[in-house]
């Protein structure tokens, strides 16, 4: 616990954890990200900013006391929970580029919320104690944007 996780340690736990659940999406360094991680529907892939992953880790560990490893999973799931979620729900993408506020905010909060719960499907049982907690410390830390 607290050392800096390095770009290729995080390409590996996500390489490693696609490959446990046969997922096949792209990955990729993003350091203008402004969230820790995050997940392109168009393009599948999954974007990291290994700085962000830093200090998130950080911020969550010492509340939920797991490696840095599994930290960086647990924000991987919830992503991986997007994914899931457009696979299964084919949302109609038009309504956050045309719709009206109150519309956006209403599918925004439908998306945010499945991520949580589609995600947690893939987390080891081990795991999901302190998913549950990311999951309420999460809403706290990062601001939707």
């Amino acid at each position: 616990m607290g050392k800096l996780l390095y770009i290729w340690d995080i390409e590996e736990i996500i390489k490693n954890t696609l490959l446990e659940h046969r997922l096949n999406l792209n990955y990729e360094l993003n350091n203008q990200l402004p969230a820790p991680m995050s997940f392109n529907v168009s393009t599948s892939t999954i974007k990291f900013n290994y700085l962000q992953i830093n200090g998130y880790v950080a911020n969550i560990n010492f509340k939920i006391k797991e490696s840095d490893e599994d930290c960086v999973k647990l924000i991987l799931y919830h992503q991986l929970g997007y994914y899931l979620d457009f696979k299964k729900n084919k949302h109609d993408l038009r309504t956050l580029m045309y719709g009206g506020d109150e519309e956006k905010e209403q599918l925004r909060a439908v998306i945010e919320r499945n991520s949580w719960v589609y995600g947690r499907t893939l987390v080891p049982e081990r795991l999901l104690k302190s998913y549950d907690k990311v999951h309420t410390i999460d809403k706290m830390l990062i601001k939707n944007y």
